[in-house]
């Protein structure tokens, strides 16, 4: 089965690559300079040439406060480019799967979101998301939106200048010997692997629609970064942040808690519990440290 991944050289979107490649798929992967989404003809002329069966799309402007100052940019990739692609999804017949985000929810629910909950984004990102996903889900036949929360991976995230929140904390550490972390905003931290594999137990699906794929389990990010510590054996002064003392300049969820809802209805949920995927994952980086 020939597969497209769009935003090929991202932090998600390279082990999607590598997942569906492991699978058997043939897999074409795409980054900016290969292919510009908002451009609809552009677009059109490539995925055509390809001829894909599945095409993931990964790309996104998600630096949440370039968005604020930068709408338009963010509602020509965030909605226009999921509109184009949903469109070309119905005229060359593939499913596609289009990645969006925890951002869409306001986080006042203090429960675990359901795909079927009311969205109330904060900001300008989660608002071009949303209408990212209300273009796919009104324009393509074939389709699944899915959510993901708090992301990290091996690859770099390049909206935060290569780092990730495991890599960050890390760096503190060693640099400062002290960190302070906000506890009263709570996440599931989420393994890009553990997503890109989901991703392949979804393309036989025909359950069509929004589906979240986030870690098992949730934390507040002081309890994300004790973990990290613990199981990482570094040696810390970790305080916990006093309320507004990392005041944001955009609003954001407190909470983004995700519940996989319609993954377990399937009975098709593969995501691990957070704890578990972060005891892999700083493996990963310990044996990449030796090597």
């Amino acid at each position: 089965m020939k597969t497209v991944v769009i935003g090929a050289n991202g932090q998600l979107g390279s082990d999607c690559v590598l997942a569906f490649e492991r699978a058997g798929h043939e897999v074409v992967g795409l980054t900016h300079q290969d292919i510009e989404i908002t451009d609809a003809g552009s677009a059109e002329q490539i995925l055509a040439r390809h001829a894909p069966a599945v095409v993931i799309n990964t790309a996104a402007f998600h630096n949440v406060e370039k968005c604020e100052v930068e709408p338009q940019r963010a509602f020509a990739v965030n909605a226009l480019g999921p509109r184009n692609l949903a469109r070309l999804a119905n005229e060359l017949g593939y499913l596609l799967i289009h990645i969006s985000t925890d951002y869409v929810f306001d986080g006042a629910k203090n429960a675990p979101y359901l795909e079927t909950d009311a969205p109330r984004p904060l900001n300008i990102y989660g608002n071009t998301k949303l209408a990212g996903e209300y273009f796919v889900l009104a324009m393509a036949h074939r389709f699944f939106v899915v959510r993901v929360s708090a992301i990290y991976g091996t690859h770099p995230c390049r909206a935060k200048g290569g780092n990730n929140f495991v890599k960050l904390m890390l760096k503190l550490a060693r640099d400062r010997g002290e960190v302070k972390v906000v506890d009263d905003e709570f996440v599931s931290p989420t393994y890009t692997p553990d997503v890109a594999n989901q991703l392949l137990a979804l393309v036989p699906c025909d359950a069509y629609g929004t589906v979240h794929a986030t870690a098992n389990g949730s934390c507040s990010w002081y309890e994300f970064a004790e973990a990290i510590f613990r199981l990482a054996g570094t040696k810390v002064n970790l305080r916990r942040a006093m309320p507004g003392e990392f005041a944001s300049k955009v609003a954001r969820p407190k909470y983004s808690v995700l519940e996989n809802a319609v993954l377990k209805q399937q009975g098709i949920d593969q995501m691990p519990d957070w704890k578990s995927s972060l005891k892999q994952y700083l493996a990963t980086l310990s044996s990449q440290s030796v090597t």
